[in-house]
C-alpha cells in the first residue's frame, strides 16, 4: 500500500516573503507534476503570476517584491490558492478568473475553456494572407468562441470590421458577452447561440474563424486534471477529432464572400485534414515554434468539392 504523504503545506505559515512561497510553489509543481500549457509553460512563470495575482501586486513587479515580508494573512491567501491549485488541480486562469492573449486580457470561468491560440500569430497576418489586392475584411465570424477572446482580437485588429462570434454553449456566451462589454465592442461583436452557423441569420463573411474542438473523443478522456476541468463541449471534436470541422466546412461555402478563406486551428490533427480535405489544398500557416496548425481554405476551392456529411 502506497504511504500517505504528509501536508505539502507543512511549515509554509513561516516562510517570510514571496520568494521563499515561489521556490515552494515551484517544488510543488515539480513534485505533484501538474500540467502546465494554460496560463504559462513552465512553473516559474504559472506560478509567480498566481502568487502575485493573490497578493494583488501588479505582475511587472521588480525582484524587490520576492524580498517584501509578509503579513499573516497574506501567507493564509498564499497556502489557499497554492492548496486549490496543488491538490484540488485547479487551472490558474479560473482562480484569478482572467486570461491573457497578447495584450488582451479576458475574464475566464469554468464554463469556457481558457484562452490559447496560435491565432494570436495569424491574424496580424490576415492582411497578407487574403491577398494584397483584397480589401480589408467588413464581416466576420468566429465560430466556437467560447469567451469571445478571437472575436474581439479580431475587432481590435479591424476597427472597422463587424464579427459575429457563435457558440452553441449558452453558458459560454454569458462569459463572451462580459468580455465583449469590458472591452467596449458591443456595437461590433454580435453573440449568436447556434451549433456552427444552423442559428446564424443569413450572411456572407470576408473571413470565417474558428478555433473548434479538435480532440479525439479518447484523447479527451486521458487528459491532465486541470484540461479535464475544461468543459468537454470546448475539447472534444468526435471520435477522430475532425466532427465539428466537418459541419464546418460542409456550412462554409454558402457563407463566406467569393474571395473570403476559412481558417481553422486543428492541433495535432493536420495530416488528418490533408487526407481528407486533400481536394480544398489546404494552405498551412507557419507559426513560430513550427507546428504550423493553422490552415487556411480558399472559398473558390470550397465550391467544386463536397465535404462528407458531419459526425458527431
Amino acid at each position: 500500500m502506497r504511504p500517505k504523504r504528509g501536508d505539502p503545506f507543512a511549515g509554509a505559515g513561516a516562510l517570510p516573503n514571496l520568494g521563499a512561497w515561489l521556490c515552494l510553489a515551484e517544488r510543488l509543481y515539480e513534485r505533484e507534476g501538474l500540467a502546465l500549457g494554460q496560463v504559462a509553460t513552465n512553473a516559474h512563470d504559472e506560478a509567480l503570476y498566481l502568487l502575485l495575482r493573490t497578493l494583488g501586486l501588479p505582475l511587472d513587479s521588480d525582484s524587490s517584491a520576492l524580498e517584501k515580508r509578509l503579513t499573516a494573512a497574506e501567507r493564509a491567501r498564499l497556502r489557499a490558492v497554492l492548496r486549490r491549485r496543488v491538490v484540488r488541480r485547479i487551472p490558474a486562469a479560473y482562480l484569478t478568473r482572467e486570461a491573457f492573449l497578447g495584450e488582451h486580457r479576458f475574464y475566464v470561468d469554468e464554463r469556457v475553456i481558457i484562452p490559447r491560440s496560435y491565432f494570436l500569430e495569424v491574424i496580424p497576418r490576415l492582411r497578407k494572407i487574403l491577398g494584397r489586392k483584397c480589401p480589408p475584411p467588413a464581416r466576420m465570424a468566429d465560430v466556437c468562441t467560447g469567451s469571445g477572446c478571437l472575436a474581439i482580437v479580431l475587432a481590435h485588429a479591424f476597427p472597422k470590421a463587424k464579427v459575429d462570434a457563435i457558440d452553441v454553449s449558452e453558458s459560454a456566451l454569458e462569459v463572451a458577452r462580459i468580455n465583449v462589454r469590458e472591452h467596449g465592442l458591443e456595437d461590433r461583436v454580435r453573440l449568436f447561440p447556434s451549433d456552427v452557423f444552423d442559428s446564424v441569420p443569413p450572411a456572407r463573411y470576408d473571413v470565417i474563424l474558428s478555433n473548434p474542438p479538435y480532440e479525439p473523443s479518447a484523447r479527451v478522456d486521458a487528459l491532465p486534471p486541470e484540461f479535464r476541468r475544461e468543459p468537454r463541449l470546448a475539447l472534444d471534436g468526435g471520435a477522430d477529432g475532425l466532427a465539428i470541422i466537418r459541419k464546418l466546412l460542409q456550412q462554409a461555402q454558402a457563407r463566406l464572400s467569393p474571395r473570403g478563406a476559412v481558417l481553422i486551428e486543428v492541433g495535432g490533427l493536420r495530416t488528418a485534414m490533408d487526407m481528407e480535405f486533400s481536394g480544398l489544398r489546404p494552405e498551412w500557416l507557419p507559426t513560430e515554434d513550427g507546428s504550423d496548425c493553422v490552415c487556411a481554405i480558399r472559398a473558390n476551392r470550397l465550391a467544386p468539392h463536397r465535404v462528407r456529411s458531419y459526425r458527431a
